[in-house]
Formats: C-alpha cells, structure tokens, sequence
C-alpha cells in the first residue's frame, strides 16, 4: 500500500463523524424531484453540494435544465486517467408516513439487534449516501496529499427519481466536458451481501408496451349477448397465455435471435458466489421458479431477457357484480433485454406477435412506455480488474461481477452520447428499504464506501 493510500485510509477513519454529520445536513434538503412542491429543496440540495465540493476544491456549478438542476464539478490538477463519477441528489416521496419510526428528514443513528449501526433517513442509502461515499474520498485523499491522483468530475443528478426527463438533451448538449473521460462510475448498487461487494457489469434494457383490445362498440348485457358476442377480455387472455412456451420460455417469435449465453468465466464465478435459491424465493412468499426451465435462478433474474405482465384492466371491478361483456380490455406487458438485443425489434415482434392471434371482431392499439438497450462492459478490462483488486484488499472477499436484472439508464446514456463504458459500484444492501418507509444505510456500508472508493483513486492512478 502507497503511503499516500495509508495516510488517506487513516484520515477517513478518523473523521467518519464528520462525514456523517454532512450526509446528516444533506438528508435534512427535502429533495423530492416528483412533486412540485419541493422544487426549491431540490435546488437548494444542488446548492449546498456545490457550496461543499467549492470548499473542497473542486471548480463546481449548478446547472439549469427545463426540470431540476444538475451539479457538475471538476477537479483536474493531476495528469492520468480522468474518472466521471455520477450519482443523483433527489430523492422519493416519504409516504405513508405513519409508518416511519423516525423523521424521514432528520438521518438518525440506530443500533439493531445485532448491534450494527444504521443511518435511517430518507435517502441515506438512495443516493444521498452513496453519493457521499465518493466525495468523502475524495474530501480524505485532499486532506492529507493537497492534490487527488487522478482527473475526477463529478455529475450529480436532481430528477433520477422523477424519470430523468432532462438527462438525454443534458448529456448531448454537454457532450464535449463530459465525455472527455476515461471511464464512468455510478454509485447507486449494492453489496453482494453483507460481505462481498460487487461490479455490475451488466444491466438489462427495457421495452415497455400498453396494449387496448377492442371488440364491441360498447359493453354488452351478457345474458343478451353471451357467446354471440366476442369478448375483449377473453381475447386479451388468451394473447397474454400465448406469451410463455411450457418449458417457461418466450414464445415470441424471433425473441431470442440475439440472446447470447454468460462467458463461461463469468458463469464460473456466479456458481462460486454464496446465492440461496430457495431463500430468494421464500422472501417472496414462493417456493418454485417459474421462467425457463434448466435455467439457474440467479441467471434468470441477472442475465436472461423476461416478459412480463404488469397490470391488466377489463370489465366491471368496482364493488359487488355487473353481469357485463366490456367493449375493451388492455394490459401493461414489459420485456427486460440482455446485451444486443435490439428494443426496436423486440417491439415490433411482440406487436406481430398479438396482432397474428386476433379473432374477427377483434382490434389493437398499442402504446409505447419507452425503450432502452442493455448495458455491458467487458470484464477483463483494465478498469475491472483494477477496481475488483481495490474491492478485495477492502473487503477481503473477491468482488462479484454481476449483471443486474434491473434497468439504469443513465449508464445505456453514457454510452450512446458520450462513448463511456460504465462501472456501477455501490455499498447498499438489499434490506435498506429504499423508497419504503424507514429507509436506512447501514454505517458500516457507508464507511467502507468511502474505504472503498479511496483504494479504487490509487488503483486507478496507479
């Protein structure tokens, strides 16, 4: 370990209840980007950063969008790799209130049975914390050397919660400061489990699609018309049944065309990593896989494309009964995608798919909830493996290089405006309640997120 390494791990241990107290300070900005009502906090939260990372050194702004403001921040002293470092400032709504223990506003430190500590707060762990994690480094590294070893910019978001409506003309319009980079971070993922931290090196995409059957021109008495009439929910029914092959796999013609199988180094590493099948499954009340059958569940939900069903409207659903034949009934269907599958593509076999198996009688509309391609980065790249090293000499355990079964657009932005492959490294758990009441960032995450991020900069560097 480098002197300067030592002497920067030492001075963040020391003054971890001063960083605590700032992740206090920001946690007590009410930054909701969803509602309107809280646009002034949502400013004064980029305001406060700016005012921090100004302190700090950095050359910092804030940014105008037509929504909330973005932060952008630069530190450009040393010569080497240049790191853009993303995380989001904004927060989610706090409701149901009545079920928080604490105030949601004021980050309290509470002991749990197992006397580790824990920051509960709304968004301590989404991405208030997380976001601090970096900058602490970075604060701890100035400290006791004058000078960060590498090029940082820092870009932190104010509507990630809200949709990022103002991300894409961001990014194009700022293409040239942004995309000089080596390498992009995000800080906005979890641990592997309590132990072992991670590397997404995979996101899944996204295709969201509504779809509205039609049949009569109005809803029909179904003792007048029973059997003679077509039934739009029936119909919608037997389209969604025709979605899924026995064996649990898409019966989407052309569906997996593209869909490539895990590197077998990769494969190798997921069966080596502590994983419970049956308690994945057990903390949603189930108890047997359903997708493709011979598949591993793990894979399943981290690196296979999905089709699933979200919602479904038809007929009467208030109170009590309505004998009723609906002119119309619509469901909400979306695809996860692995890397190279096209979302245009996928759209447009899904629509042939329903318009082939349409009755007479029988119409479709289809509407379009956006479309994102997935995200991958070659593992055996430089920054992987320097990062996954820093990981391990942190942790003591080798970094899991995982794919997530989620979507997180920024990354898929980053790579089509500005050319910039994307390391998601974060030190959540998956027991934070994120979005949920009592919403907590465990201190020990937080602290070894600043550890962490501190042992990526000199790797980095090095």
């Amino acid at each position: 370990m480098s002197p300067a390494l030592e002497a920067a791990l030492a001075h963040a241990d020391a003054h971890l209840d001063e960083s605590v107290e700032r992740l206090k300070t920001l946690v007590a900005i009410k930054s909701i980007s969803t509602d309107k009502a809280y646009a002034g906090d949502v400013r004064q939260a980029a305001e406060w950063l700016v005012r921090d990372l100004e302190a700090l050194g950095f050359d910092a702004s804030v940014r105008a969008t037509p929504g909330h403001p973005m932060v952008v921040a630069h530190d450009r002293a040393a010569d080497g790799p240049h790191v853009l470092f993303y995380a989001h400032y904004d927060v989610q709504p706090v409701d149901p209130l009545n079920l928080w223990h604490t105030d949601p506003f004021t980050a309290t430190l509470v002991n749990d049975d197992k006397g580790e500590t824990r920051i509960v707060g709304r968004g301590t762990s989404d991405d208030k914390g997380q976001l601090l994690t970096f900058v602490e480094a970075c604060r701890a590294w100035k400290a006791v050397n004058g000078l960060l070893p590498l090029k940082v910019t820092l870009f932190f978001e104010g509507e990630e919660e809200s949709g990022s409506k103002s991300l894409p003309g961001f990014l194009d319009a700022n293409r040239e400061e942004l995309g000089a980079a080596d390498i992009a971070l995000v800080c906005d993922t979890d641990l592997w489990n309590a132990e072992t931290p991670s590397i997404v090196t995979s996101l899944r995409g996204l295709v969201g699609e509504e779809i509205e059957i039609t049949c009569a021109s109005h809803d029909l008495h179904s003792g007048m018309f029973g059997n003679a009439a077509r039934n739009p929910i029936q119909v919608l029914a037997d389209v969604i049944a025709s979605l899924r092959n026995p064996d649990g796999s898409v019966a989407i013609e052309g569906f997996y065309d593209d869909v490539r199988e895990l590197p077998a180094d990769i494969a190798a590493q997921w069966k080596r990593l502590p994983y419970d099948e049956a308690a994945f499954l057990r903390g949603a009340g189930l108890t047997t896989p359903a997708g493709e059958t011979g598949r591993s569940v793990l894979e399943q939900t981290r690196a296979r494309p999905t089709c699933e069903i979200n919602g479904i409207i038809g007929g009467y659903t208030g109170d009590g009964f309505k004998t009723v034949i609906p002119a119309k009934a619509s469901a909400k269907i979306s695809f996860r995608l692995v890397s190279e599958m096209d979302p245009k593509k996928i759209r447009a076999a899904f629509r042939k798919h329903v318009t082939d198996r349409l009755p007479p009688d029988a119409t479709v509309t289809f509407s379009e909830h956006g479309g994102s391609p997935a995200m991958s980065v070659p593992t055996d790249g430089p920054f992987v493996k320097q990062a996954a090293a820093a990981l391990k000499d942190e942790w003591g355990n080798e970094a899991a290089l995982i794919g997530s079964g989620g979507s997180i657009p920024v990354a898929g932005e980053f790579k089509r405006v500005l050319g910039l492959d994307t390391l998601l490294i974060g030190f959540a758990l998956d027991d934070d309640r994120i979005h949920s009441p009592n919403e907590k960032y465990d201190l020990r995450s937080f602290h070894k997120g600043i550890r962490s991020w501190l042992r990526i900069i000199a790797a980095f560097a090095a």
